[in-house]
């Protein structure tokens, strides 16, 4: 017998949206890692600790996730990535064509589409309209984030906002290093970069920005990480410019360093 399928409710739409968004707010209460920014560096980072298996939550406070990366340059949009950076491409499934000896390109719209669609899959929860106000400390380490709706900021309005706790945050929000500043700023904390606080990128240096992007993503205070731009922001090194390799070689190896910092406290 064919299953009678009802009419369309309005109520029942309103319901099922409701419902299933408040599990999703109850579930982050508390997790392992806080990402913060859904750039490449970010939903790189996502997508490889939520594979491996660590509660994964990344919060966005644009409509639309991916950072710089839909417009290419110049809202051209292709993007470019080079040799090292090949095989994490080829993991996420983003088709690209070599260019030249050692460079390759791709699809810009693909790539945000590939990333993010490969972090969802893994495990990790996307949460964008989002804005991180404060972070939460306890002993010295940073537990947790201070949120609330993007659209309150815009307007104005004087509303609190709600906290979760979580194992460690991950920074990647770019040029602004937005939760890097806002714990150096209000605490006056000295981070564990030259000179202690958020120097600020320098000009474009492609070459040297892109090896120093690695170089500087890790843990700059206990509890908190830097990834992607917002590394180089935190720690002075120059700006790399329309070439998303370092971006996403970043977000993978501060999976690594947190995934290992989290089996070492279970």
């Amino acid at each position: 017998m064919e299953k009678q399928i009802p009419e369309l409710d309005e109520r029942a739409i309103s319901r099922a949206i409701i419902t299933r968004y408040h599990q999703d707010l109850l579930s982050l209460l508390e997790f392992d890692v806080a990402v913060v920014g859904a750039g490449p560096s970010g939903l790189s980072a996502a997508f490889y600790l939520a594979r491996d298996g660590f509660r994964t939550v990344v919060f966005e406070r644009r409509l639309s996730v991916g950072g710089g990366m839909w417009g290419g340059a110049m809202m051209f949009n292709r993007i470019v990535f080079q040799e090292a950076a090949r095989g994490v491409f080829e993991e996420v499934g983003i088709r690209f064509e070599e260019f030249e000896p050692g460079y390759y390109t791709a699809h810009a719209v693909e790539a945000v589409a590939g990333f993010t669609y490969a972090a969802c899959r893994a495990g990790a929860l996307i949460m964008n309209l989002v804005t991180v106000e404060d972070v939460v400390l306890r002993e010295e380490v940073v537990a947790g984030l201070v949120l609330n709706w993007t659209a309150v900021g815009m307007a104005g309005l004087h509303i609190d906002p709600l906290a979760v706790r979580c194992r460690c945050v991950l920074d990647a929000t770019g040029h602004d290093a937005q939760v890097v500043r806002i714990l150096a700023e209000k605490d006056g904390v000295a981070l564990r970069v030259p000179g202690g606080g958020v120097r600020g990128e320098r000009s474009l240096w492609a070459e040297i920005g892109e090896r120093q992007i690695l170089e500087h993503t890790g843990e700059v205070y206990p509890g908190l990480y830097v990834a992607g731009m917002a590394a180089n922001a935190v720690a002075g090194g120059y700006r790399m410019g329309p070439v998303f390799g370092g971006m996403v070689l970043s977000g993978r190896k501060v999976a690594g360093q947190i995934a290992e910092a989290l089996r070492s406290t279970v």
